[in-house]
């Protein structure tokens, strides 16, 4: 779960369509795992995703806005909000450590819909913190125990550090990156027709070959926070 990472957005979106087409739907356990794009951002440096853009590509900004308008193509024909003006980066690295909490309350889902809705889709910005603390809230947690998470840096530090040795350790060094029983790989933001499939070829144990990036609906974030990012139109 990577949340300055447009594709795992979208990516998220095809494997739940995926799954839904799969036989044995109910018997999968989905566990969402931590990854930052630039673990190295300082807290409160943020900027406009926009500008980050031109400046990291060597484009213009009607350029970079072109980049985004392809992403948000892919995101809509999903159907999924993604706005492309005012959108902003940061360090996610507190949103990981509530997504820890809301795991151990049992509300992680909710949390994460919420905080990707309103990074893409909507004008509230994840970086802020009453914005976290507001999103928080509103998947079910309780306010004064979001806050002290939030106050205390260490509270789940340890356990997104883990997530991400973990990552390392299979392999994953860009996202979306899926792994099923531990076994398959699958990379990138896949159509939703692949991840049924791999599905079901690690249902039955076979040997699947992991997926890679060559379409350009299945594109990846990496660790140094980069994005595939394909022109508009681009999309299938």
């Amino acid at each position: 779960m990577v949340h300055g990472c447009p594709w795992c957005y979208i990516g998220k979106a095809r494997f739940e369509k995926g799954l839904a087409a799969f036989a044995h739907r109910d018997e999968v356990e989905v566990v969402h795992r931590s990854f930052e794009l630039d673990p190295g951002h300082a807290k409160g440096d943020t900027g406009l995703v926009v500008d980050m853009l031109a400046a990291k590509y060597g484009r213009s900004r009607t350029e970079a806005l072109a980049m985004e308008e392809g992403v948000a193509a892919n995101a809509r024909s999903e159907g999924l909000g993604y706005r492309i003006e005012g959108r902003d980066h940061g360090s996610t690295f507190d949103i990981h450590r509530l997504l820890h909490l809301a795991k151990a309350r049992g509300r992680q889902e909710e949390l994460l819909n919420l905080a990707y809705r309103a990074n893409f889709a909507e004008e509230r910005s994840v970086y802020d913190q009453e914005t976290l603390v507001s999103l928080a809230v509103e998947a079910g947690l309780d306010e004064a125990e979001v806050r002290g998470v939030l106050a205390d840096a260490d509270a789940y530090a340890d356990e997104v550090r883990a997530d991400e040795r973990e990552a390392a350790e299979l392999g994953a060094n860009g996202v979306p990156f899926f792994v099923l029983d531990r076994r398959y790989g699958v990379s990138g933001g896949q159509p939703a027709e692949v991840f049924t499939q791999a599905l079901e070829q690690a249902w039955q144990g076979r040997t699947i070959t992991p997926v890679g990036t060559s379409s350009p609906d299945a594109a990846v974030c990496d660790t140094d926070g980069s994005c595939e990012i394909p022109q508009a139109g681009a999309h299938s």
